[in-house]
């Protein structure tokens, strides 16, 4: 009985396989000019935000509260344990996790209808996009004020709109709501300036082509316009997903993080300044470092090649 053996692949082969692609000489002197006009912006990044991240995490290892300044000391992991085992910061953990995903999710199909038609508009263009933007050159703090007003009881125009005895943010669904779409409002011009961008990417002749072969609007739209701004899209995810994640601002000032609205930024703002415990909120502000890196994380490997700073194709 004859016995047949699979033929040991070649060294060559297999070697080739795992070498990394050989890039051409423009692609590397692309890639050193790049480096080289990052690196002053990634020095002085790197002085600003180095000192403060590394004392954080020093702090974060200690029992330090300044109102019993005579009891600190070194502790470890124990303030991580204190953290992840309290029900508080989970709370406000799923809190900023849920106001994060809504308004990121409306924020991008309302940022890309705010994007076609800035893309598109003929006639007053410039005032279109001029009045487009609005929201998003107010101070978020001023635009938060505004929308405490508007929906202050028998004073606010949204209040009475909704029903003169109603208190929209004295209950946590109508509250979370109201901070989301005080969220919207002012970020989704960022989100359809970064989709706009993406759009002048896409070649007329492409859609000329696709619209000769009998492609409608919406295939064009979904076969070849959206495939082209991938990029731009993840861009544009990626920069409001880590934003929206650090949210302080308007809930501080629609709430103060009452009514359950409260955010992991509001949770570590309540322990590190109002309490004055600088180990247990030093811990929290790891743990939002941690938590973004994970998301840019999660964002860069999940999309592959389309993520910005991914691309390792031959020139």
């Amino acid at each position: 009985m004859s016995q047949t053996t699979e033929a040991p692949r070649p060294a060559a082969t297999t070697h080739r396989a795992k070498t990394k692609p050989v890039l051409s000489e423009g692609k590397r002197a692309e890639r050193r000019l790049g480096l080289l006009l990052c690196a002053p912006a990634a020095i002085v990044m790197l002085a600003v935000t180095g000192w403060p991240i590394i004392y954080s995490v020093w702090l974060s290892l200690q029992r330090y509260d300044l109102r019993f300044p005579a009891k600190q000391e070194f502790v470890g992991l124990d303030n991580y344990a204190t953290v992840l085992s309290n029900g508080y910061w989970w709370t406000a953990f799923g809190t900023t996790a849920l106001i994060t995903v809504i308004s990121v999710v409306i924020e991008l199909f309302l940022g890309m209808a705010l994007a076609l038609i800035m893309h598109r508009t003929l006639v007053g263009r410039g005032l279109v996009r001029t009045v487009s933007l609005i929201p998003y050159g107010i101070v978020t703090v001023v635009a938060a004020f505004s929308w405490k007003f508007a929906w202050t009881p028998s004073t606010g125009y949204l209040a009475t709109l909704v029903g003169p005895n109603t208190a929209v943010l004295t209950e946590k669904a109508s509250a979370l709501s109201a901070i989301v779409l005080a969220e919207v409002w002012k970020t989704t011009p960022f989100m359809a300036l970064l989709l706009m961008a993406g759009l002048a990417l896409v070649p007329d002749d492409l859609l000329k082509a696709a619209s000769m072969d009998g492609a409608g609007a919406w295939q064009r739209f979904t076969k070849v316009m959206l495939p082209v701004m991938k990029p731009a899209i993840l861009v544009a995810l990626l920069f409001r997903t880590l934003d929206a994640f650090r949210i302080f601002d308007n809930i501080f000032i629609l709430t103060g993080g009452s009514q359950g609205t409260g955010s992991v930024s509001m949770q570590t703002y309540d322990n590190l300044i109002r309490g004055l415990n600088l180990g247990i909120g030093s811990t929290m502000s790891v743990l939002i470092f941690i938590a973004v890196a994970i998301i840019a994380f999660v964002f860069i490997k999940v999309f592959g090649t389309a993520a910005p700073g991914s691309d390792t194709g031959r020139r």
